[in-house]
């Protein structure tokens, strides 16, 4: 016997129940926008902007965002009590917002702006309560305005659950509630890594992109200098949404038309120094799995994942390929042939790169890649900015005249292409070290294997004989998930991919924003359709690199200007600079000293909040004379946070109740 469907009822329309978790994905599905501000699909539940309200028979007013779909239900969405309570809503977050509209980033495309248009909001009834607070511009990724944030928890979400680093989260309590760094830093000065996830996610203009496309104006109108920029493969699938396109619509030939329109000298393409990346990079996997030496090896091409591993991961820094970026191969094999064959002096050639990626303008800036005072890359722009540019420069992209990049970095493969997308730089070193390691020409260029949508997924391939296991992740947090399976002996893998961003870098935090997993997916696949219409599709048959490679790297792939030029070293960066780290409460008569650690690992899993516990049983116990609390950093085991010292007794995985429980006891113990 067939059983009956589930349906419920909204609107008076009957709707199918099909495995939705809450009634809001049941009326989107149904066509019906409910609002709201702090619901994502890929993060928790949340329910504080108390927008998506709707009205169930037999329940009353209930978020629909924590709601279950039950068979039977009837939901109203839009009932003149709903109506009001929005609006309310609303106008209570702009009694308390920055309403300098036409001067934000984000002006057109906010969704606060939007809603309240769309609910008609003309007057705010409410006393403005608004106080400006400075904007902290400390980062080279990314601005933080406090006065346009909503409190949604989104960007704090998105920072702990997707990405597992706790740069950014809530302080204070009622009216003083604030979403900030730890103990109210900046954001260069806390552990965040770049990734600008928080922005992608941030529903107005808290959390924006840096922009940096004056400073870029300025060396393009300076004629003592030579402006070359670089494209990355992310970005040819994702401009033309700004202009009305599809997703995944490959814009390459119109973006270096727009480049040139603007005023570059040159325009090239990083996928040339993507297929220089597999170069090095399979090469240096090969020589490591032949010798069994530092395995698994991991992927470099992400520098929020690398300044991750870094900061969490230090025991792993020597399994991290000690290959730059395509980014920053780029740099220095530009400024090693460009200055002759333009005939420029170094200090007048200007590199620009175009990226899907906010970590590419923190990771241009770092010192290892400046030399005698002249950067790599001197500026990084992304998707979102060159938009701009080609808006401000007045030119109807969709009507540009496709135009091909310039010699000598316009040859590429469809490997360096793909590496725009989770599973692509594995695939491209996979087409590269099979043949190098079997000896023999691929019939198929293809695999499928690394392919797909999961955040983690693995395969193994047998190569000639030798069984070679590989695993794609995309996440930080899973990342940590992988590192903590590899520690514990759960997992073994020869090589591992890491990306920050979903679905890698198409769904990275400078390309036009998008939430929706389809636009992401779809971009991935404009970008495996570019793979298969190129001639090539294996790094090693790009001949104008190898022809690069035997006039500048006499010594070859892998060789001493190889990796003077090409490879870098990592550091560790457990800790946060410059942190002087309070102690709390001070007994006169100590017989218990507690100590929280408030890393950012710990400060990821709630340590924050494990403190203010234990400070308000300090206070209301009166135990300030003999108890010592105090924060720390760093208890060198992240993998076990929150943790806490009472006394000489390591609590991990600390929680309120343990840790008061053993203060209790110790207590009971020093007055015996």
């Amino acid at each position: 016997m067939t059983e009956t469907a589930k349906t419920l009822t909204i609107n008076g329309v009957k709707i199918k129940i099909e495995g939705e978790r809450n009634l809001l994905e049941v009326a989107r599905k149904a066509g019906i926008e409910i609002p709201t501000f702090c619901y994502h699909s890929e993060l928790s539940i949340y329910g504080a902007c108390r927008l998506c309200l709707v009205d169930v028979k037999g329940l009353g007013i209930v978020a629909s965002c924590s709601t279950q779909p039950q068979d039977g239900m009837e939901v109203l969405t839009h009932t003149e009590e709903i109506r009001e309570i929005r609006k309310i809503a609303l106008e209570l977050i702009l009694a308390n917002h920055d309403q300098n509209c036409t001067l934000c980033s984000k002006n057109t495309r906010c969704k606060l702006q939007s809603l309240a248009r769309k609910h008609g909001i003309n007057d705010i009834r409410f006393k403005r309560t608004f106080v400006r607070k400075p904007i902290d511009r400390s980062s080279y990724s990314l601005v933080r305005d406090p006065n346009k944030c909503i409190l949604c928890g989104d960007c704090v979400r998105a920072c702990n659950e997707i990405q597992g680093v706790g740069a950014i989260g809530f302080a204070g309590r009622g009216a003083k509630s604030t979403v900030v760094p730890p103990f109210n830093k900046n954001l260069a000065d806390v552990e965040c890594v770049n990734c600008g996830l928080c922005a992608t996610v941030c529903p107005v203009g808290a959390l924006t992109v840096r922009d940096d496309v004056d400073k870029v104006w300025q060396v393009i109108n300076d004629p003592t200098k030579t402006v070359v920029v670089q494209i990355a493969p992310a970005v040819r699938v994702a401009i033309g949404e700004a202009f009305g396109g599809v997703p995944g619509a490959v814009e390459i030939g119109r973006i270096v038309a727009a480049l040139k329109a603007i005023g570059f000298d040159k325009v090239f393409d990083t996928s040339f120094a993507a297929d220089q990346t597999i170069f090095e990079e399979a090469t240096e996997f090969v020589q490591r799995k032949v010798k069994g030496e530092n395995l698994p090896q991991f992927t470099s091409c992400c520098p929020a994942w690398v300044k991750f591993a870094e900061q969490f991961l230090p025991d792993l820094l020597h399994n991290l390929s000690t290959c730059r970026s395509p980014q920053h191969m780029f740099g220095p094999t530009a400024r090693l042939i460009l200055p002759d064959l333009l005939g420029v002096k170094q200090e007048d050639l200007v590199i620009v790169s175009i990226m899907p990626c906010t970590a590419k303008k923190y990771e241009c800036k770092q010192d290892k890649f400046i030399k005698n005072g002249i950067a790599d890359i001197d500026h990084v722009l992304t998707t979102q900015e060159l938009v701009r540019m080609i808006d401000e420069a007045g030119l109807r992209f969709n009507e540009l005249e496709p135009t091909e990049p310039d010699e000598p970095f316009n040859s590429y493969t469809g490997g360096g292409v793909i590496f725009g997308t989770t599973g692509g730089v594995m695939e491209a070193a996979l087409r590269f070290a099979v043949e190098k390691i079997s000896g023999k020409k691929l019939n198929k260029f293809e695999y499928e294997e690394v392919r797909g949508e999961k955040s983690i997924r693995d395969a193994t391939l047998d190569v000639e004989g030798l069984k070679v296991k590989v695993c794609v992740v995309y996440g930080l947090n899973n990342a940590r998930k992988v590192a903590d399976w590899i520690r514990s002996g759960e997992a073994q893998y020869d090589f591992i991919e890491v990306m920050a961003c979903p679905l890698g870098c198409v769904g990275g935090a400078g390309q036009p924003v998008t939430n929706d997993m389809r636009t992401r997916v779809a971009r991935a696949a404009g970008l495996y359709k570019s793979d298969v219409s190129l001639k090539f599709h294996n790094p090693q048959d790009n001949k104008q690199l190898s022809d690069c490679y035997e006039k500048y790297f006499e010594d070859g792939i892998g060789g001493h200007t190889a990796h003077s030029l090409l490879h870098t070293t990592y550091q560790n960066r457990r800790r946060i600079s410059g942190i002087t780290l309070p102690v709390l409460s001070y007994g006169t008569g100590v017989q218990v000293k507690v100590t929280v650690c408030v890393g950012t690992s710990c400060f990821a899993r709630g340590s924050e909040d494990l403190l203010k516990e234990i400070e308000d049983f300090v206070q209301a116990g009166a135990l300030g004379n003999v108890l010592q609390v105090e924060a720390a950093f760093c208890m060198e085991s992240c993998d076990k946070g929150p943790m806490v010292l009472v006394g000489e007794e390591v609590i991990n995985h600390a929680t309120p109740e343990i840790v008061i429980a053993e203060i209790k006891k110790q207590l009971s113990l020093a007055t015996v």
